[in-house]
């Protein structure tokens, strides 16, 4: 009998927290911008992001304006608004450009970059160029730095 209570509790316990993190990520995706799918419908960029999003160009390092970006919340594509990052991810990679350990699932494509040396991360939403993906650093548990671009995306402050 004892048993079975035992059991019983660390159930309804269990999904007292999932329920609490699920409350938690429907308020931080209703607090995003909608995903724009369309073409059509992309954000209108100026010439100093198309050169990096469209044109696979760089910012010059530490003048991201998300470089020293600490607050809680989620980094977004600057042309298609999809969800990219959320600030738990992100750590300080020492390298001039905003730095994460994990992507928000299906969130980001890697590809071969031309330069055969990299792997090129891409919004998996719009394609939009976002930077460069790098493994087995050691900065991390993870052992991963994506590497971004501030210009590539947008942040929207978690909701309070």
């Amino acid at each position: 009998m004892m048993l079975l209570l035992a059991v019983s509790f660390a159930f309804s316990a269990c999904a007292q927290k999932q329920h609490k993190t699920q409350k938690k990520e429907t308020t931080i995706m209703n607090t995003l911008p909608d995903i724009k799918k369309d073409s059509s419908q992309w954000n209108k960029l100026t010439a100093a992001e198309a050169r990096v999003i469209e044109d696979k160009g760089t910012e010059y390092p530490g003048t991201g304006e998300l470089l020293a970006n600490n607050k809680k919340g989620t980094y977004i594509c600057r042309r298609c608004n999809a969800p990219l990052y959320r600030s738990d991810s992100k750590f300080d990679g020492h390298c001039g450009w905003p730095s994460f350990d994990d992507e928000i699932p299906g969130a980001v494509k890697r590809l071969p970059d031309p330069d055969g040396e990299r792997t090129e991360i891409e919004c998996a939403n719009c394609g939009a160029h976002l930077g460069h993906v790098f493994l087995g650093e050691g900065f991390t548990a993870k052992n991963t730095r994506h590497c971004v671009n501030s210009i590539s995306m947008q942040f929207i402050p978690d909701a309070e």
